[in-house]
């Protein structure tokens, strides 16, 4: 399936990803997907798709400037227990940049 395919919501997404798939992945992480998670994920793929080499500050701050009336980084963590960018790219079909996980910590971002 070519990105293109993909329901209109998610033009940007990978081609092998599927919002079922992510659903899937989302209950096995303890995550019931509402109207502002999916948004995340189609800002998450749209970046990457923007983007030839992806910068976990400039991802960051990008999600903070576009949830910001919402709470910025504060609230995506409220959707995203996980991480807003960790969980959010696994259950967005994406790799993490590099950092976006600290094996002593969790996620950082």
């Amino acid at each position: 399936m070519m990105a293109s395919q993909h329901h209109p919501s998610y033009p940007h997404a990978p081609v092998d990803w599927s919002a079922e798939a992510a659903e899937k992945l989302a209950r096995e992480e303890h995550l019931e997907l509402a109207e502002d998670h999916w948004e995340e994920l189609a800002a998450l793929q749209e970046y990457y798709a923007r983007h030839e080499r992806v910068n976990l500050r400039e991802l960051s701050d990008a999600l903070e400037e576009r949830f910001h009336a919402r709470g910025g980084k504060k609230y995506l963590f409220s959707l995203f227990p996980g991480g807003p960018i960790a969980q959010g790219c696994r259950l967005a079909g994406l790799d993490m940049p590099r950092g976006a996980v600290d094996q002593g910590f969790g996620s950082i971002v």
